[in-house]
């Protein structure tokens, strides 16, 4: 259902061009409220008009009151006086809300970086994601994608490896490097 609005200004001179423009719109959209035949298309204005829902007979208002512009506004809380600077900053400065100074912070025995305890460290981890990459690379190229992956182990043997017993039957990626001291053979 759509519903059509009239607000009423205050202002003679704002209230006329609104009736100057209803006046138009009804004569020239809207010939079938006034008795002419209405085209069976055309132009519609629809306004959302909350205050035109059924009311409560508890309501205080008087029935012949025009609904208000502002009673469809849904209204926030907004502060009643201005904070300080001295206010905010103590706010934002609280001891609770600084950063804290980690003790947790010791050197990776790898690569001699600072690392946190129990963690990975970082640089140790991008040289690892790197190689990693790289077997990945020979792994496509020998077998062509990702859907002709045989479902056996896979082994990655560099420079100077050969493959033992219990290499026998499983996948063999053979790397033309030599084998990184971080990088351990199972």
């Amino acid at each position: 259902m759509a519903a059509l609005v009239m607000v009423f200004s205050p202002l003679p001179r704002l209230r006329g061009l609104l009736q100057r423009c209803w006046g138009r719109l009804e004569r020239g959209l809207l010939p079938g409220f006034s008795g002419g035949q209405s085209p069976p298309w055309g132009p519609a204005l629809a306004v959302q008009a909350p205050a035109f829902l059924p009311e409560s007979a508890s309501d205080a208002r008087e029935s012949n009151e025009a609904p208000s512009l502002l009673d469809s506004i849904l209204w926030m809380a907004a502060p009643k006086k201005r904070r300080t600077i001295e206010v905010n900053r103590c706010r934002r400065r609280n001891p609770n809300k600084l950063i804290k100074v980690k003790r947790n912070i010791d050197v990776c025995p790898e690569c001699g970086n600072l690392k946190q305890k129990h963690v990975l460290c970082g640089y140790c981890y991008a040289k690892v994601k790197a190689e990693t990459r790289l077997i990945r690379l020979e792994i496509r190229k020998k077998e062509g994608g990702p859907f002709n992956t045989p479902t056996v182990e896979t082994v990655v043997l560099y420079d100077g490896e050969k493959p033992t017993e219990n290499d026998k039957g499983k996948r063999i990626i053979e790397r033309a490097r030599k084998r990184p001291s971080w990088f351990v053979q199972n």
